[in-house]
C-alpha cells in the first residue's frame, strides 16, 4: 500500500503556501501564479502582505508592457493569489515554501507550528540558503516530508532550483518538488545538506574574500569588482554584489555556513559586520560597500571614497616602440594589441624561427579578424609590418618598454630580466606579465628594480579588457603612470594592485575553483550540477570545471600551491582530486581530457 507521501509525488501541488512575503518570497509566489498554481501568502502583518501584492501588481504589469503576460494572463495570476497573516491559512496546501529570516529559531517555530496545521502529507520546504535542513527537518513531527527548497533572486528571472534533502527526506517528496520546479521553468538541480549547498557555498566564501581584500587595503573597491567583471566575465563585482545580497544578509549567511564548516574562508571579514552594525546593509539602506541615490536605488554616486580623476598628477614616460619576450599564444596576443594601437613591436623569441612563427599566428589571427568584418585588410596589413621578428633579446635595445611573456618559471624570468637590464636602454620601463609569482624578485634581478612593474594582461589578450598594473615597493611613481597610459591607449581597463601572489582575480577565483573540486572529491555534487549551478544561480559564464579544463590543470596546481604557499591558509591547500589528476597527464582540453574528455583535434 502507498503512503499518502508518495501519492503527492503524482500530483501536480496544485496549492501551495509560500511563508515570508519579502523579496524572495514574493517572487516565488509569482512564478507559481502564474505558473497556474493557487498560491496563499502568509507573512506576519497586514502590512507586509499589502506591500507583496503591491509589487505583485507591479512587477505583472511590467511583464504586460514587456509583451510577457496579457492583461487576461496577468488578471488570472493575481487572482490565484490570496494573503493572510496566519499559520493556519496553509491548512489546505500541498506544499508550504518557507522563506522566513535566517535563524534556526524562527524557522523551527514555522515548522512546529505548520506540522499542527497541515495534512500528514503536505511536504514543507525551507528556502534556507545557509542553515541545516536536517537539523530543521529533526524537529519536525514527519521529518520525511521536509527538504530544502531553494530559489535564487530575483526568482523570476533566475533559472536555478537546488532541491535539497537530509537522510531523513522522501525520495517521493524529492521527486514532487523536482517536478514542479520543472514545471515552473526553472533547472532543479538535487544536492546534498551541507552549508551553502552548491552555489552559495562557491559564492559566498569568494564574496568573503573579496571584502577581506577590500578591509586590507589591498585594492580599491572600483578596481576590484572591476577586474572580477572584466576578468572572469562575471556579471557584478563582488562588492557590489554584496551590496544587492544585502551586507547583512551575506554575514548571516556566512555565520551559517563558518558554524556548520569550520573553513575560516566562511569566517565573515570583520568589515561585514562593522558595516552592518553601522547600518550600511547595502543598497536597501543606500549605503554599503558604495554609496547610492537613495535607499533601494541601484545608481551609485561618488562619495568621499571615489577615486580622483586625473591620477596622480606625475608624468609618465614616453612609449614609442615595445618590446615583447615570448612566442606562446599569449606573448603573441600581447603583441598584436601593442602594433593594433600603433606601437612599432620588436617579438624576440629564442630563436629567430620561433619569432616568425609568433608573429605568422598574429597574421592569421588578424585574417580571421578581417574575415568576421572586425577591420579592413589594410588596417591588418599595417599592424602586421609594425611587428617586427628577432631571435635575440638584443633587438631590445632602442625599445622604450620591455613586456616579458614567457614561462611561469621565477628563475626563467629572473634570467630574462638581468637580460632585460643588459639590453635596454636607461629609462626603459620593464614589465612581467606573470599571473601569480613575485614581481619585486623579477625586479631584484636588475640594478634598476624601480624601473620594474606587473602588466598581467589576461588571454586572449586581444579579447580581454583587463591589465591588472602591479607595483612593487620600489616600483617608481612614473612608471605606474607610464603603464596606465598605456593601457589607455591600447583600450585595456587597469586597475592596481600590490605585489602578492594572485594578484586580485587569481587571488579570489583559485580559491572557489578548488573548493568546487572538493565538492566533487567529496561526491557532494556531480561535475554537470555544479556547472550548472554556477552558471544559472551565479551568472558566471562557465562553470568551475569548465572553465578548469580552459585554463588546464596544471597551470590551476601551480597558481593554487603560490596562494596555498603565501598565505599559509589550510582552506588553500589543493585538492588532492587535481593533484591526482595532474600527475596522470589529464590537463584539460589541450591533453583530451581533464575533468571532462574532448575529442582530439
Amino acid at each position: 500500500m502507498a503512503t499518502p507521501l508518495s501519492d503527492t509525488s503524482l500530483s501536480p501541488l496544485r496549492t501551495i503556501a509560500v511563508v515570508g512575503l519579502g523579496t524572495m518570497g514574493t517572487g516565488i509566489a509569482e512564478i507559481l501564479a502564474k505558473a497556474g498554481r493557487e498560491v496563499i501568502g502568509i507573512d506576519i502583518s497586514e502590512e507586509r502582505t499589502a506591500r507583496s501584492l503591491a509589487v505583485l501588481e507591479a512587477s505583472t504589469a511590467r511583464a504586460v508592457r514587456r509583451g510577457r503576460l496579457t492583461e487576461q494572463e496577468r488578471a488570472d495570476a493575481l487572482a490565484r493569489i490570496r494573503t493572510a497573516t496566519d499559520l493556519g491559512a496553509a491548512a489546505d496546501a500541498e506544499l508550504v515554501i518557507e522563506v522566513a529570516p535566517e535563524s534556526y529559531e524562527i524557522k523551527q517555530q514555522i515548522f512546529r507550528e505548520l506540522d499542527g496545521i497541515v495534512r500528514p502529507e503536505t511536504i514543507l520546504a525551507t528556502g534556507t540558503n545557509a542553515l541545516s535542513v536536517t537539523r530543521l527537518a529533526a524537529e519536525s513531527a514527519r521529518p520525511e516530508r521536509v527538504l530544502g527548497l531553494h530559489f535564487f533572486n530575483p526568482a523570476p528571472a533566475m533559472r536555478l532550483v537546488e532541491v535539497v534533502s537530509s537522510v531523513l527526506t522522501a525520495p517521493a517528496a524529492v521527486s514532487a518538488v523536482t517536478n514542479l520546479a520543472l514545471d515552473l521553468g526553472k533547472e532543479p538541480v538535487a544536492v546534498g545538506d551541507r552549508p551553502g549547498f552548491v552555489a552559495d557555498g562557491l559564492l559566498f566564501g569568494y564574496l568573503n574574500q573579496a571584502a577581506a581584500m577590500y578591509e586590507a587595503r589591498y585594492a580599491s573597491r572600483e578596481d576590484i569588482d572591476a577586474a572580477m567583471r572584466l576578468g572572469c566575465g562575471l556579471p557584478m563585482g563582488p562588492l557590489a554584489l554584496l551590496d544587492l545580497i544585502g551586507v547583512d544578509t551575506a554575514r548571516t549567511v556566512l555565520e551559517a555556513m563558518y558554524a556548520e564548516s569550520r573553513d575560516r574562508l566562511h569566517a565573515p571579514a570583520p568589515i561585514l559586520g562593522q558595516l552592518s552594525a553601522a547600518g550600511l546593509t547595502g543598497r536597501k539602506a543606500g549605503r554599503g560597500f558604495y554609496t547610492y541615490e537613495a535607499p533601494g536605488s541601484a545608481t551609485v554616486v561618488p562619495d568621499a571614497l571615489t577615486p580622483a580623476a586625473g591620477g596622480t598628477g606625475t608624468p609618465g614616460r614616453e612609449v614609442r616602440s615595445v618590446g615583447v619576450a615570448g612566442s606562446g599564444t599569449m606573448a603573441s596576443g600581447i603583441a598584436e594589441v601593442f602594433a593594433k594601437a600603433g606601437y612599432d613591436v620588436v617579438l624576440a623569441a629564442r630563436s629567430e624561427e620561433k619569432a616568425q612563427t609568433a608573429k605568422a599566428r598574429i597574421g592569421k589571427n588578424l585574417a580571421r579578424s578581417v574575415d568576421k568584418g572586425r577591420m579592413t585588410a589594410e588596417a591588418a596589413a599595417q599592424t602586421l609590418e609594425r611587428i617586427t621578428p628577432a631571435g635575440s633579446y638584443d633587438a631590445f635595445a632602442d625599445v622604450d618598454l620591455a613586456v616579458e611573456a614567457v614561462a611561469e618559471d621565477l628563475e626563467i624570468k629572473r634570467q630574462l630580466f638581468a637580460t632585460f637590464d643588459k639590453v635596454c636602454k636607461p629609462g626603459a620601463v620593464l614589465a612581467t606579465t606573470t599571473s601569480s609569482l613575485p614581481v619585486v624578485a623579477c625586479a631584484r634581478a636588475t640594478s634598476r628594480p624601480q624601473d620594474v612593474i606587473g602588466m598581467h594582461f589576461f588571454n586572449p589578450a586581444p579579447a580581454m579588457k583587463l591589465v591588472e598594473v602591479v607595483r612593487t615597493v620600489l616600483t617608481a611613481e612614473d612608471v605606474h603612470t607610464t603603464v596606465h597610459e598605456v593601457c589607455g591607449r591600447i583600450r585595456k581597463h587597469a586597475v592596481d594592485c600590490a605585489d602578492r601572489a594572485g594578484f586580485i582575480v587569481n587571488a579570489l577565483l583559485f580559491p572557489y575553483l578548488n573548493n568546487a573540486i572538493k565538492m566533487v572529491q567529496e561526491h557532494y555534487a556531480s561535475l554537470d550540477d555544479i556547472d550548472a549551478a554556477m552558471k544559472l544561480g551565479g551568472g558566471y559564464p562557465m562553470g568551475p570545471f569548465e572553465l578548469l579544463d580552459v585554463v588546464g590543470l596544471d597551470v590551476s596546481l601551480a597558481i593554487e600551491k603560490v596562494l596555498h604557499r603565501e598565505f599559509r591558509d589550510p582552506g588553500l591547500a589543493p585538492a588532492p582530486l587535481l593533484e591526482h589528476l595532474v600527475a596522470a597527464g589529464c590537463l584539460g582540453r589541450k591533453t583530451g581530457r581533464g575533468f571532462r574528455e574532448y575529442a582530439r583535434r
